[in-house]
């Protein structure tokens, strides 16, 4: 499986200046600034209500910054992206996604429909070998070509989360971006998809998590941007914003950290 290896010398994967998003009467986001390169793995923690999805939606399109003061985001350089194209490029995984994803398609189906951006691959969608060999790699990559025949309604919800991901990975994006990834997921499932980010992380996919919850933060993960009422309240390494006196400023609440063999959790 090809993944694009990291460098300073290509524009950041995704980069935000001066945005500024209004939902309704409130305001989400305050005056963004970010970019995110390359191998830069990254953690983008908050509160409920900080401002993590928005920024998502932001990515996605699904949002749109004010446009003073002259707002720029940019994926790999550019402000102008199709949606086919754009799904190329970066492997968004949402909850809502997964989600819609719950359908009774085998496993291999599932994955293969991230070519046509569908839920499922339709008679009119023309599967190429070329398809289901990198469809096929991204499943042995993922763990689950074992169950490359099951529908996704017979499956675990770590298992599920797993053929999702696959789903992202089958155009070779150049990140792999994931909300909250462990929603609804039993231990062993968080588990094994904590391994999976691992291996994504080993194999050179840039990995841009976002989450409020710390478990999630693998090791490989070196960069973490805090978020507060719609701000970027610190942004830096992961030993320097996951502690007690930052955290307990994030979440507004007085918090105790442990870290251990590179996770960090805390109370």
């Amino acid at each position: 499986m090809a993944i694009a290896q990291s460098g300073r010398a290509r524009p950041p994967i995704l980069e935000f200046r001066n945005v500024t998003v209004d939902r309704g009467t409130f305001r989400a986001l305050h005056d963004i600034n970010l970019a995110i390169h390359a191998g830069e793995h990254t953690a983008i923690v908050g509160s409920n209500g900080s401002g993590k999805s928005t920024l998502l939606k932001v990515l996605t399109r699904e949002c749109y910054p004010r446009l003073e003061p002259q707002p720029q985001v940019r994926i790999l350089g550019k402000e102008m992206w199709r949606l086919y194209d754009l799904r190329a490029a970066l492997g968004i995984v949402t909850n809502e996604l997964a989600e819609k994803c719950e359908q009774p398609y085998p496993v291999r189906e599932t994955v293969l429909s991230g070519f046509f951006g569908s839920i499922g691959v339709w008679p009119y969608h023309e599967v190429t070998p070329a398809m289901e060999d990198k469809a096929r790699q991204v499943m042995e990559l993922l763990g689950i070509d074992w169950l490359a025949d099951r529908p996704m309604t017979a499956m675990s919800s770590g298992e599920q989360r797993r053929a999702v991901i696959a789903r992202a990975l089958v155009h070779d994006p150049q990140a792999l971006v994931l909300d909250e990834p462990a929603n609804s997921l039993d231990i062993q499932a968080a588990r094994e998809l904590r391994r999976t980010l691992q291996r994504l992380a080993a194999a050179g996919m840039t990995i841009i998590l976002v989450t409020h919850h710390l478990p999630d933060i693998i090791p490989e993960i070196g960069r973490v941007v805090a978020l507060k009422r719609g701000r970027i309240l610190a942004d830096g390494p992961k030993q320097q914003i996951l502690s007690a006196g930052m955290l307990s400023t994030i979440f507004d609440t007085p918090v105790e950290v442990v870290e251990t063999s590179g996770y960090y959790h805390m109370w």
